[in-house]
């Protein structure tokens, strides 16, 4: 007979078990942790220096070993105190495309005590140099086009800058930058730093319905709390199939098909495999085709995107090339998947099962999941949470509405972030009181599941990305042209 929910719920997370959970005091407030959680992001990379010479990282025809990237994360740790001064707390800015380096850099900076600063790949010349300025990096890490864009704004803020894949300088144009392949001291140990729980560890900028993007700040145990939650969460799925439910299925390996700048590829997928040993598949940029080929050569299992994508993939005339039977599960998250998509899911792999998160930047990404037969029977909604995650639907004055009944979402949970970077007036609105305001419009049902219907903000979301009218309005008032403008979405299938 297959267990319930709440049963495989109170199961894992029973005294003694993996994920045991306790209560501990986050900023005052009791929360609902984890307890045998890592503390801190150091001691989540640290397990990867057992893994030795396991393939980690797959990007195009390079293939990374764990101890390869390790060696790296302590030469470039190194390099960053001993010869570029960071110390604990300094923002170091990651700016580039997904390639391996990005993953060196990040688990680098995160491991000396300083803050990984995350930025956009799509952002302009102005939008670098003002992120640059707003966290007050000292040091950044970026492809020669990021490289190129911030030159200007590194030179006058005093930003060391350290180059990915440069390629050519012939013409002299990336004078004074230091090149990753000779700068870093291979060989090198990592430094011990001390690094607490509640120390901050990544900002990540989430765009405002108006002016400039916010920097999300995320300490050390608010990322691990997530990564336990994900964990627990897989957990749980395991115990309610069955002692028989991962029979013949081949190892776990992901496919990174979103940025690494987003919260969603740089945590629940790319640490998550960092701390399950998992192999990671990078592409160079979203191309449905070439996806469902390395979903074929690498024997992926898990496609992690936005549900644009699993169309995009669907639709390929190709699709019937490849075969995608060592798929198990195909979803992700950053906005609704159609109920016909779930169906088309279930019915077009051979083994993977439909599955949807529902995460922001503010949360880690973690959140309610819905996966397997529960999304088959509930498509419209995305889940439901593991206890670290306290759920409650409330109206405009804040009171929490009956089960069933519309209302903002509102979530609490250590996977929080702690605030956003320099904006105690963002921060005071979005969280009250250990309660993030989500902005999301829904209800829940009286098993606990969880449905987004609307938004409270004026956005629109393409492909996973927030598009906010205002904002688009505002670029095209620019125009000399433009008296006037109005923005809005329309629905579409994709």
């Amino acid at each position: 007979m297959e267990m319930s929910y709440s049963e495989a719920v109170a199961a894992v997370t029973a005294p003694g078990e993996r994920f045991e959970t306790g209560t501990v005091a986050i900023d005052g407030i009791p929360t609902t942790v984890f307890v045998n959680a890592p503390t801190t992001l150091r001691s989540v990379f640290d397990t990867a220096r057992q893994r030795g010479d396991g393939t980690f990282l797959v990007y195009e025809d390079e293939r990374w070993t764990f101890a390869e990237v390790m060696r790296q994360v302590d030469a470039l740790g190194s390099l960053l105190v001993d010869t570029y001064g960071v110390r604990t707390g300094d923002r170091v800015a990651i700016g580039m495309r997904n390639y391996p380096e990005w993953v060196v850099a990040f688990a680098a900076i995160t491991s000396i005590g300083a803050i990984s600063v995350s930025l956009n790949a799509w952002w302009t010349e102005d939008e670098l140099g003002w992120a640059l300025e707003d966290c007050g990096a000292v040091a950044l890490i970026a492809d020669r086009e990021r490289v190129e864009r911030t030159r200007s704004s590194a030179d006058k803020l005093g930003v060391r800058v350290l180059g990915v894949r440069l390629g050519d300088d012939s013409d002299g144009q990336l004078a004074g930058v230091d090149r990753w392949e000779s700068a870093l001291p291979l060989g090198a140990p990592l430094p011990d730093v001390d690094i607490a729980p509640d120390d901050d560890a990544t900002i990540l900028y989430t765009s405002g319905t108006t002016g400039r993007p916010k920097g999300a700040v995320s300490t050390h145990r608010a990322v691990t709390q997530a990564l336990a939650g994900y964990s627990c969460r897989a957990a749980v799925d395991r115990l309610r199939r069955g002692p028989d439910g991962s029979a013949g299925r081949p190892t776990p390996a992901f496919i990174l098909i979103v940025p690494l700048f987003h919260v969603t590829g740089s945590i629940p997928v790319m640490l998550g495999c960092f701390a399950s040993g998992l192999k990671l598949v990078i592409m160079y940029k979203w191309d449905p085709e070439r996806a469902l080929e390395l979903i074929e050569r690498e024997q992926v299992t898990n496609f992690v995107g936005v549900p644009t994508q699993s169309w995009d993939m669907l639709q390929s005339p190709r699709f019937a090339d490849f075969d995608t039977s060592s798929l198990v599960s195909v979803g992700g998250g950053g906005a609704p998947a159609p109920p016909e998509l779930v169906r088309k899911v279930d019915a077009s792999f051979a083994k993977a099962s439909p599955n949807i998160g529902y995460g922001m930047t503010e949360t880690n990404a973690y959140g309610p999941q819905n996966g397997g037969d529960d999304y088959l029977t509930h498509p419209t909604s995305t889940g439901r949470a593991t206890p670290i995650l306290e759920i409650e639907v409330r109206d405009d004055a804040g009171v929490p509405v009956p089960v069933g009944e519309r209302g903002e979402i509102w979530f609490k949970g250590p996977n929080l972030i702690r605030g956003y970077w320099n904006r105690p007036d963002a921060t005071a609105e979005a969280i009250v009181d250990g309660w993030l305001r989500t902005g999301d419009i829904g209800r829940l049902d009286d098993e606990g599941f969880v449905y987004v219907e609307d938004r409270a903000k004026d956005m629109v979301l393409r492909g996973g990305e927030n598009v906010f009218c205002a904002e688009v309005e505002a670029a095209i008032y620019e125009h000399p042209a433009v008296h006037e403008a109005a923005v809005f979405g329309v629905p579409h299938e994709r």
